[in-house]
C-alpha cells in the first residue's frame, strides 16, 4: 500500500512559521557556539591556558554534542521535534550562560561539556520538523536551506561577538549572548504549533518497510558516515582555530579577523541554499558525483589556502574550500530526507551527525597537540586537514552510483 498523500491541512500549516523559528534557532546556536572559538585567545592569556588545554576544551563540548545525536533523533521521532527542540533551547542557552563564569581548566571543560549536552539533540530534532510540516518533494530544499543557517549564523557570529568582547569583555559576552538563546525559546514557544497531522509510515519511496536496525545495515548511511566525517575534520578543525591562527600567525587585530572569519561563511551559506536544488535539477540518483566532485575541488582549495602567502587569497581560497565542502555536508544531510520516510529522518540524520560530530571532538584536539608540538607552526595541522578531505573522497567513491537506499540484503 502507497504511503497517504498528504492532506491539504497539511499544507496549509504553518509551515513557513515553523521553518523561520528552526532556521533563526540555527543561527542562535551558530552564534554560541562560535563564540569560544573568538574568545580562544582571550581565555588562554585570562586563565594561562596552552593550546593543547584549549583543544580540550573545543573537545569537550564536541564529546557532549555527539554523544547526544542519535539519543536526539530517537527523541524527536517518538515525541515530535517541537518539545525536544525546546528543552534543547533551554539548556544550551542556560550553559551559555555559564561559560561566563568559568573560573579554571577544569570548570570550563564541563561546563563546555554540559553545553554540549544541551545544544545536541538540536539538529536532529530540527531535520525532523522538516518532515512533519513539508511534504516530500520539498524536503531536500527545505533542509538545504536550514542547513544554510548554519553559515548564516557563523558569517553573522564574529560581527556581534567580536564588538562585544571589545566593548564588554568575554564574560559579559557570554552573558549577553546566553540570555538572547533565553529569549528566543519564548518566542519559539508562542509561535510554533504542532504539525496537523501525522507523518506517513516507516518506507522508503519504493514502499519497504524500513526500522532503526535495518538503517545500522544500510551500506549507504555509513557510506555518508565517513564522508561526512572526514569533512567535518575539516570544518571543525577550521572553525575551531583559524581565528586564533589569524590573529597569532598572520598577525591581524580582532576586529579584522572577525571580518575575515565571517566571509567564508557567506560563501558556505550560498553553497548550502542551493545545495539541495543542485542535487535534484542536476545530480538526482547520481549524487555520489556530486559528492566526488565537490570534495575533490574542496582538497584542491584547501592545500591553496593553505600554500597562500598574502591574507587576501587565504581569504579567497578559504571561501572557495567553504563553498565546496558545504555542498558535501548539504548533500550528505539532504539525500536521507529524500530517500527515507520522515518518521524515521530524525534517526537517520542522528546516525550521520554523530560520524560529524565525532570530527567535532576528534580534529580540534589534535590540532591543537600538533601546533603546541611544533611550537606554534600549523603546518602539521593543515596537512592532517588535507588527508580528513581526502578520506571523504574516498568514502563517496563507494558509494552506488544510483544514490538509492542499500539494504544489507540488496537495494531498495
Amino acid at each position: 500500500m502507497k504511503p497517504q498523500v498528504m492532506s491539504q491541512s497539511r499544507k496549509t500549516t504553518n509551515r513557513y512559521v515553523v521553518f523561520v523559528m528552526l532556521y533563526l534557532g540555527w543561527c542562535v546556536s551558530y552564534v554560541d557556539r562560535v563564540a569560544i572559538n573568538l574568545s580562544l585567545a582571550s581565555i588562554s592569556k585570562d586563565m594561562h591556558l596552552a593550546p593543547a588545554a584549549m583543544g580540550l576544551v573545543l573537545s569537550s563540548f564536541f564529546i557532549a554534542y555527539a554523544i547526544m545525536q542519535l539519543p536526539g533523533g530517537w527523541l524527536a521521532d517518538k515525541y515530535g521535534s517541537k518539545k525536544v527542540i525546546m528543552l534543547t533551547l533551554i539548556l544550551w542557552s542556560a550553559f551559555t550562560v555559564f561559560t561566563g563564569f568559568a573560573w579554571s581548566l577544569v570548570s570550563l571543560i564541563v561546563i563546555r561539556f554540559l553545553f554540549g549536552i544541551g545544544e545536541g539533540a538540536f539538529p536532529c530534532a530540527s531535520f525532523k520538523g522538516i518532515p512533519e510540516y513539508f511534504p516530500r518533494a520539498e524536503r531536500p530544499r527545505m533542509i538545504s536551506l536550514l542547513v544554510s543557517s548554519n553559515y548564516t549564523g557563523s558569517a553573522i557570529a564574529p560581527l556581534l561577538v567580536a564588538p562585544l568582547m571589545l566593548l564588554f569583555g568575554w564574560r559579559n559576552m557570554f552573558y549577553i549572548i546566553g540570555i538572547v538563546g533565553c529569549a528566543y525559546v519564548l518566542v519559539y514557544w508562542v509561535l510554533v504549533r504542532p504539525p496537523a497531522v501525522q507523518e506517513e509510515t516507516a518506507k522508503t519511496r519504493t514502499g519497504q518497510q524500513v526500522s532503526v536496525k535495518e538503517l545500522f545495515r544500510m551500506p549507504l548511511m555509513w557510506q555518508l558516515v565517513i564522508a561526512w566525517f572526514g569533512l567535518s575534520l575539516v570544518n571543525k578543525g577550521l572553525d575551531s582555530w583559524m581565528p586564533t591562527y589569524l590573529l597569532t600567525v598572520r598577525h591581524l587585530d580582532l576586529k579584522t579577523v572577525g571580518v575575515y572569519t565571517s566571509i567564508p561563511f557567506i560563501a558556505a551559506g550560498i553553497s548550502t541554499a542551493i545545495g539541495g536544488w543542485v542535487m535534484d535539477k542536476f545530480f538526482d540518483k547520481k549524487e555520489k558525483y556530486l559528492l566526488i566532485l565537490a570534495g575533490s575541488m574542496s582538497v584542491v582549495f584547501l592545500y591553496l589556502m593553505y600554500a597562500s602567502k598574502d591574507v587576501g587569497m587565504f581569504v579567497l581560497f578559504e571561501s572557495l574550500l567553504y563553498f565546496f565542502k558545504t555542498l558535501v555536508l548539504a548533500s550528505v544531510l539532504a539525500l536521507p530526507l529524500k530517500l527515507l520516510p520522515g518518521n524515521i529522518v530524525g534517526t537517520a540524520t542522528g546516525i550521520i551527525n554523530t560520524g560529524g560530530q565525532a570530527a567535532g571532538f576528534v580534529s580540534p584536539a589534535i590540532m591543537g597537540l600538533m601546533i603546541g608540538i611544533f611550537h606554534g607552526s600549523y603546518n602539521a595541522a593543515f596537512w592532517f586537514l588535507i588527508g580528513a578531505a581526502c578520506l571523504s573522497v574516498a568514502a563517496s567513491l563507494t558509494i552506488n552510483s544510483s544514490g538509492r537506499v542499500q539494504l544489507a540484503g540488496g537495494t531498495s
